[in-house]
Parts: C-alpha cells; structure tokens; sequence
C-alpha cells in the first residue's frame, strides 16, 4: 500500500473554488467491510484508530465522525435515538421484545401536544462526542474530521410519522415548529462543544430533503421550518472558521437557490439517478463546491473498467477551476464491489492532477 499524506487544505481549497494539487476524494460513508478490506484486517465501530487509518491511507483528508442523534447508514439500528427510544418504550412496558416497537421505520412517538411534552427531550440531548473527542490522538498531521450531524427535518418526521407531519404542517403548524426546534437545539448545543475541539473543521449534515422528483414538502415549507435552523448552523459554522456540509439525495433543483442562501459550502452526491452535474456545475459551481457522483449501481454492477472512464470522465467535466471533489453518487456500502471502489479511487489519485486536461 503506497504511502499517502492526507492535506486537509487539499479538500479546502476545492471548497473554495481553488484548484489544488489534486482532486480531493470525499465520502461521508464507507461501511466498515470496505475499510476492512482495504486494511487487511477488522474494522469495528469503536476502533477509531483503525478507521483514522483506513480514511488516511485511502486518500482521504479527514475523517467524518457522527455526532447527532441519527448517524447515516442503519440510522435505525446504530442511532443513539433509537436507544432513547427503546429506554422509553421498555419504561412503560417492561415486557416487550418486538424491536419496532422502539424502531422509527416502523413506530412513530409524537402524534399530538400531549405526546410531544411527554417525549424524553432530556435523555435525547444527551450528545455523546467520545469518538470525535478520542479521533485527535490518532490523527496525522495534515489530517482534520468532520462531524457528522443534521437529520434536522428526517429525525423530525420520523418521530411524527410522514403522513403525519405533512398533514401537520397544514393543521398544526405550530406542533411541527415545535418538533423542529426541539431537534435542532439539541445540534446547536453539541456545535458549542465541537467549537472547542481545533481539529474538526467543519459539519457535515445528513438530511434527505427530496425525491427523485423533487422536494419532499414544498419549498416554502423548507423555508419556514428547515433552512433557518441550517442558516443558523452556518452562521455558526463560518463564525467558527470552519465549513459547512450537506448530504441529500433526491432532485434538489428547486431548493439549489435556498441552500446557497442559508450558507451551504459543500453539497453531495448530486444524485445521479436524477441530477445532472454538469448543469449543477455550470449553473451554481462558483457558490457551491459539489461531491460525487460515481453511481452506486455503477458501484454494484459495473468493472473497475467502466468506474475508473466514468470518474475520469467526471473529473474533467466537472473538476477543472476547483470545486469538486470526487466520490460516490450516494456512499460507499458494503455490497459495492470492492475493486470498484479503488477503481473510484484510482481516478482521482493517477488522473486527478492540476491542471486538468
């Protein structure tokens, strides 16, 4: 494995509409059998050693870190507010086994004023920032982390149920503010705590807000009840020094215009089942850096042939002036084939240098 020095100035000058010396590679996600493949050996999710490593040696420049109440991957499963929630079922009832009861795939909590009061907000602040703490002692120099937060809108829904939170937002418009604000207070809480620790240099927010469609509640109601709590996560970002990240699936056409105005600096992946990059480019790549978009079909399906040409193909039509950097059209899970993601790989670190041609 050939040594490779992480540069997080590498990935800020991308941010910053810069060239550097190569295109950056970005994930907010690599499931661990992929790292473990990569190391030779077993990555758990308490061995932040092993992870530094693995982000380090595979070309990274930081590492990303979870922090909020729901991680990105099996959110239901790794998430602390599925803890939080498992405590408060098994409270009222002591014998129950069925794991959806606590589940929010399957359960919702907050169906009314009289639920809302009821849910254990205080045992859900309860932020735990142990591994994000203990990632600085294993971190080489030039390395930084992210913190991995948001869900500001997905964890609110969830804990209302969808049906439920839209007809809400028609009806009871003040109960959806409410569920809001009590989600986005608990990440503005934890951003005083990620302040005090210099090596994270940014939050990396994890928030699906459309179909591939478009937005999953109408632009306005993003406006009223999402985007200002994200402005404030900004302003306090970029008070801090620090940069302010975003991961969306779904076509974000219509909301491209609100997220640049709420002080987004990165947003990814693009997503490439619904969204052409190049017009994303062309259009916002002087206010936006943009991450991605290599297929995860292509990930799943396709040879380390077609991945390497189609993220070449990327890289030129999207990298040149900055502002780019590369990665998957989602994350990268466990069933992509592992030789498709050093194929991704390669096509940054063999043929991502400046200048561009």
């Amino acid at each position: 494995m050939n040594a490779i020095k992480p540069d997080f100035q590498r990935f800020l000058n991308a941010v910053n509409h810069k060239e550097p010396d190569r295109v950056p590679l970005s994930e907010v996600l690599i499931e661990y059998p992929i790292q473990s493949r990569f190391l030779g050996r077993d990555v758990a999710p308490d061995d932040i050693a092993a992870q530094v490593e693995f982000w380090a040696g595979a070309g990274y420049d930081y590492i990303p870190v979870p922090v909020s109440l729901m991680s990105p991957g099996k959110v239901t499963h790794e998430s602390r507010i599925t803890r939080v929630l498992k405590a408060m079922v098994l409270k009222k009832n002591p014998g129950e086994t069925d794991d959806r009861a606590w589940n929010l795939e399957y359960t919702s909590f907050i169906k009314d004023r009289a639920s809302f009061e009821e849910f254990p907000w205080e045992a859900a602040a309860e932020i735990d920032l142990s591994k994000i703490r203990e990632v600085a002692r294993h971190l080489p120099k030039g390395m930084k982390a992210i913190a991995v937060s948001g869900k500001l809108f997905t964890l609110s829904w969830m804990l209302m149920g969808f049906n439920d939170f839209s007809i809400k937002l028609i009806l009871e418009e003040d109960l959806v503010a409410d569920v809001v604000a009590k989600v986005a207070e608990i990440q503005l809480n934890a951003l005083d705590q990620i302040f005090s620790l210099d090596h994270v240099a940014g939050v990396w927010v994890v928030d699906d807000l459309a179909f591939g469609n478009g937005p999953m509640i109408s632009p306005q109601a993003y406006r009223s009840h999402i985007f200002p709590w994200y402005k404030k996560i900004a302003d306090r970002l970029h008070a801090s020094g620090r940069i302010f990240l975003m991961h969306s699936d779904g076509d974000l056409s219509l909301l491209l215009p609100d997220l640049i105005e709420m002080g987004l600096d990165v947003l990814q992946p693009i997503d490439p089942t619904c969204m052409d990059i190049a017009k994303v480019k062309a259009e916002f790549g002087d206010k936006l850096c943009l991450v991605g978009n290599v297929s995860n079909e292509l990930l799943r399906t396709g040879s380390p042939e077609e991945v390497l040409a189609h993220a070449i193909e990327l890289i030129k039509t999207v990298g040149i002036g900055g502002g780019f950097a590369l990665g998957s059209g989602n994350s990268v899970p466990a069933w992509a084939k592992y030789e498709n993601f050093l194929a991704m790989r390669k096509a940054a670190l063999n043929f991502g240098n400046y200048p561009i041609r």
